[in-house]
């Protein structure tokens, strides 16, 4: 009765954590989004696979939360990390609303059938953490997350935009380095201009930003370019944006924001 719940990193087993690939390998079933179980294929080929597209996240959980429950073990991945953007609040939402008993796997505290009232549902959680995109995409940028920063989904599918909106206009007041996901889509193709002008009302057009695409994976691309040149910048769904403070500095290929160690000591 154990559900994992990995993050693959950005998808190929070279980039995963030696703990996500044991796991993967030891589990009976595995269940994930098509795109990232193909990235895995090598590691899942002989497995029970529960495989499903885009906008299926509530049906692809519950039945990994089922298959766990009939006593076999589950890995459910996701890219990146599981807590980021990603599948494991999901399981704590279902698993809360559905009344189901949980506890961390390898744990002795409130473990085995003496534990567990008649009728109970009982499950043992183990999240298996990943390199999440922004890490990813900081490291092949240079380092813009030396210092405080804010990471914003512009995907408005689950959050208000009104929402987003506001936390773009508080993260970018605060001088925060702002780290923008999912920032454009097929369907969504309005939003990072919008955000870009919220930011703008705050913060110099002069500002650094990086682009990173595939972070990591085939298709990766690395850009630089400035707040007020954002808007022509080439963007989609694998894309991370990274938009300096006022502190931040391109330096050649690189960005980095400063800790501030200039400030107290001779560099």
């Amino acid at each position: 009765m154990t559900l994992y719940i990995i993050g693959t990193g950005p998808g190929s087993q070279a980039h995963m954590s030696g703990r996500a690939v044991e796991v993967i390998r030891d589990a009976d079933c595995v269940a994930g989004y098509t795109t990232y179980m193909d990235m895995i294929a090598d590691l899942i080929k002989d497995k029970e696979i529960i495989s499903t597209g885009m906008m299926k996240e509530v049906e692809r959980v519950e039945k990994a939360i089922e298959k766990a429950l009939s006593g076999k073990s589950c890995a459910l991945v996701s890219g990146g990390d599981p807590g980021i953007y990603a599948m494991a609040g999901l399981v704590f939402e279902i698993c809360k609303n559905r009344g189901i008993r949980l506890a961390r796997a390898g744990s002795e505290k409130n473990q085995g059938s003496e534990n567990q009232a008649a009728g109970e549902s009982f499950l043992q959680i183990e999240i298996v953490p990943g390199i999440p995109a922004l890490a990813a995409g900081a490291a092949l940028a240079g380092a813009p997350l030396t210092h405080d920063f804010a990471a914003i989904s512009l995907s408005d599918l689950l959050t208000s935009w009104e929402t987003i909106e506001k936390r773009l206009s508080c993260a970018a007041m605060a001088d925060f380095v702002i780290v923008i996901y999912n920032p454009k889509s097929k369907k969504r193709d309005w939003q990072l201009r919008r955000a870009r002008e919220i930011i703008l009302e705050h913060r110099s057009g002069a500002t650094p930003v990086a682009v990173v695409t595939g972070a990591m994976r085939e298709n990766q691309k690395i850009s630089f370019t400035t707040l007020d040149r954002l808007e022509s910048a080439e963007v989609n769904m694998q894309t991370v944006i990274f938009i300096g403070s006022s502190t931040s500095v391109q330096y050649l290929d690189f960005l980095f924001t400063p800790r501030g160690y200039a400030e107290k000591y001779e560099i």
